[in-house]
């Protein structure tokens, strides 16, 4: 063909490789002849693009700061949108300057000619770029939705379990490929756009889709045609994660253990009876995207080194406190990791096990059969650990086992529910635990947030003006000033890099890789509270949580907020999102 003969003309494919980027196009007939070369590996497409505008006269476009009108979309029909991956750019007196990434396919736009009667005036834009505005435009799961309607049948999630249905109406439905192919899509959309959670919504107005990025919740764009297959994507959930298709009433926990894209993906479902409808939340956990190295978990060498002093000791109780969604677990994991080899025994109980490591014994508790982390505990005990991890600290009865156990000469991890590393002392004397067991156990306390972390890909420098930051900013004019020996020990003198006049900050502007929204993934702020002496005599007291914490303050700790502005200074993370994450915890 004329094109693999130019670029073989340019050298662009080396002549010996001639024959067999024919034969490759040759054995794919229903892929356009560029997009094979692309796939195979011939030559990359932003080298290929600008030959292939040449080749057909046309415009070589680029999409990734286009804005469109509704006006321009209305033009379009949303099922050529997506069964030829067009996407209109512009309109103006009578002719639709549409973007196509396959000039090769002269009759899709013949065909919008004649749905539209206007004149078509075809654009070269990357496939990619296409794809991108087509989900923003006209919503996750459009496709699919123009598929349901032309039954079209395609999966792209790979069920690890076998999953059984009745032979209802509605089992049925929630089976037809088509429906199939709108629930996969909607989880790997989620998978690769790096959602935690999914929400599935019912109110008044029909179906909500929210997907939690980076610790936010984003509303999806939809198709308003998403509302007719409303129950026939919520059974096909619920036949997905092993539940009762049928029951409608009461609250439902299920599990999906699926695989995209080779990667093995476990999804908890929850399902809970609400006013418009049932309410759906799936929580994503992607073992392919899972790194539990400590180092990795966002603690600056200070804290670090800290911490790793703490495991590593032969026994007590090393807590991690913060609320649902902090990394616990994650930094937890790391921390086993940190210290596992061949001559030390590791047993967790969890609820549930969400991640399963190897040479960790890990146990899932079962509250309806009398399998609680209390009962576990007194079990594990008998099978020689050294390092015991309890998945969370609920009541009197685990937090007792926990400290037997460190009692015996066992190191235990384990987690609590507050709002700071003090207030770990105070939560489990409330449970009813002896203030001198609680004193003499507990090594130390982590505890920690999530902040979101700027996006390399748009990362830029900037003054600030010293007046609009927080009171309790590091060398704030006219604010809050921390004593000297706390500002060297933070390392914020040199970390300011352009002397503490004026410092240096960095934010993201936005860009593709981050959605336009400046951050991309999330990293650790900590506080770490080592039990002394003195804070033990406190405990024993049973002071409360601020007495604790302005010891802990002597004694060196650095808190949430100011390890947040730490991180501010070295460029992780932005003032906002610091002050969005520790609002309340003021030092």
């Amino acid at each position: 063909m004329q094109l693999l003969q130019t670029l073989v003309d340019r050298g662009m494919i080396p002549a010996a490789d001639r024959a067999r980027a024919a034969d490759a196009i040759a054995a794919a007939p229903a892929l356009p002849p560029h997009q094979v070369l692309v796939d195979k590996g011939f030559l990359k497409e932003e080298v290929l693009l600008p030959v292939l505008a040449e080749e057909f006269g046309l415009e070589l476009v680029d999409l990734s700061h286009a804005t469109v009108t509704p006006e321009v979309l209305a033009a379009m029909p949303p099922r050529l949108v997506h069964r030829k991956n067009l996407f209109p750019v512009a309109r103006e007196n009578g002719t639709l300057v549409v973007a196509t990434g396959d000039p090769f396919d002269a009759y899709a736009l013949d065909e919008l000619h004649t749905l539209t009667g206007l004149h078509v005036l075809p654009v070269l834009a990357p496939p990619r770029e296409i794809a991108r505005l087509i989900k923003a435009h006209f919503g996750v799961g459009g496709d699919t939705i123009s598929a349901l309607i032309a039954e079209r049948e395609e999966e792209e999630v790979e069920l690890l379990e076998n999953i059984e249905a009745d032979d209802s109406e509605l089992a049925k439905q929630a089976q037809e490929a088509s429906v199939v192919r709108l629930v996969n899509q909607i989880l790997v959309e989620a998978a690769n756009e790096r959602a935690s959670d999914i929400h599935i919504e019912p109110d008044e107005k029909g179906l909500r889709i929210r997907y939690r990025i980076d610790g936010l919740l984003q509303s999806q764009n939809l198709p308003p045609e998403i509302n007719r297959f409303q129950l026939a994507i919520l059974s096909r959930l619920k036949i997905m994660a092993r539940l009762n298709i049928a029951e409608k009433r009461l609250p439902q926990d299920g599990r999906i253990k699926m695989k995209v894209a080779g990667r093995e993906i476990d999804v908890r479902v929850s399902i809970i009876p609400m006013v418009h409808g049932e309410g759906v939340v799936m929580r994503l956990l992607d073992k392919g995207r899972m790194s539990f190295n400590l180092k990795n978990c966002g603690m600056l060498p200070d804290i670090y080194g800290t911490f790793k002093q703490l495991i590593d000791r032969p026994h007590g109780i090393v807590l991690v406190t913060g609320p649902t969604g902090s990394g616990k677990s994650t930094t937890l994991y790391s921390a086993l990791n940190e210290i596992k080899d061949e001559t030390t025994k590791i047993i967790t109980v969890e609820d549930p096990v969400e991640y399963q490591q190897p040479e960790i014994s890990q146990i899932q508790t079962h509250a309806k059969i009398g399998l609680t982390f209390g009962a576990a505990l007194r079990s594990i005990l008998r099978h020689d650990p050294d390092v015991i991890l309890v998945g969370e600290i609920r009541d009197l009865e685990t937090a007792e086992m926990a400290i037997q156990a460190s009692l015996t000469g066992h190191m235990v991890f384990s987690t609590l529910h507050t709002n700071d590393a003090p207030s770990a002392f105070t939560r489990m004397i409330d449970m009813g635990v002896e203030p001198f067991l609680v004193s003499s156990t507990v090594e130390g306390v982590m505890a920690q947030r999530l902040v979101r972390t700027i996006c390399p890909d748009c990362k830029t420098a900037y003054t600030p003006d010293l007046d609009d930051l927080p009171l309790d900013f590091p060398l704030r004019k006219g604010g809050v000033k921390p004593a000297p020996d706390v500002l060297i020990q933070q390392g914020i003198v040199e970390m300011m890099g352009e002397g503490p006049d004026e410092p240096r900050l960095w934010k993201g502007v936005g860009c593709r890789a981050c959605r336009q929204g400046g951050f991309r993934g999330r990293t650790g702020v900590h506080e770490l509270m080592v039990n002394n002496d003195v804070i033990k005599d406190l405990v024993v007291q049973r002071v409360n949580a601020g007495v604790i914490r302005l010891e802990a303050l002597k004694a060196g700790m650095i808190t949430l907020r100011q390890d947040g502005w730490r991180k501010v200074l070295n460029g992780t993370t932005t003032v906002d999102e610091v002050a969005r994450v520790t609002a309340g915890d003021i030092s």
